[in-house]
């Protein structure tokens, strides 16, 4: 247990038996009545956002979070297989508790997996992947102000939106956070 006055970024509450995860906050000491906290917070498994006020000194359950680096093996049907770093161990997390970090994860990729009491809570990706690009339509010159954009396909199975002198064959660094291309690597 830890006071409201104990809020940072990162902090995982437990609320109503589920997890949360404090994105921003802020310490309020208006000139009249008492102190508190808002915060908006992230729900760990559904991904949803909401904006919560908490009273200054009230106690908030807080849930220990165990992040560290995986790196992700194979798929085993419907299933991610991830291994420990430093034990070597093996685990299976389903495809539901890995979601859109699938679109950019490769074999051998490390990754940091949140944890809490030995449950996966979510996978968690660098910024920044490099990428091939295994698919992509010649990009058609027209008259226009502006660089166009043509949809690929990266070697995950993603499609993003890259400008159009890319071709099959390229590697691109995308934002995993928004899928949006990022440049041209040269290897």
């Amino acid at each position: 247990m830890a006071t409201s006055n104990d809020i940072k970024n990162g902090t995982v509450l437990r609320i109503d038996g589920q997890l949360w995860t404090i994105i921003e906050f802020q310490h309020v000491k208006p000139g009249k009545g008492g102190a508190f906290v808002r915060t908006k917070m992230k729900n760990v498994v559904s991904g949803k956002t909401v904006d919560k006020t908490f009273n200054a000194g009230i106690k908030v359950e807080t849930a220990n979070v165990d992040r560290r680096d995986y790196q992700f093996s194979y798929m085993d049907g419907d299933d991610f297989v991830f291994m420990d770093t430093d034990t070597w161990e093996q685990f299976h997390i389903p495809a539901t508790v890995v979601g859109d970090a699938k679109d950019y994860m490769l074999e051998g990729m490390s990754v940091m997996i949140a944890m809490n009491e030995g449950t996966p809570l979510y996978v968690e990706l660098p910024t920044s992947v490099v990428l091939e690009i295994t698919h992509a339509e010649p990009g058609l010159q027209g008259d226009r102000s502006t660089g166009g954009t043509k949809p690929a396909t990266l070697e995950t199975g993603k499609e993003i939106q890259v400008p159009l002198f890319l071709e099959a064959g390229v590697k691109v660094k995308v934002d995993t956070r928004d899928g949006s291309y990022l440049g041209r690597v040269n290897e």
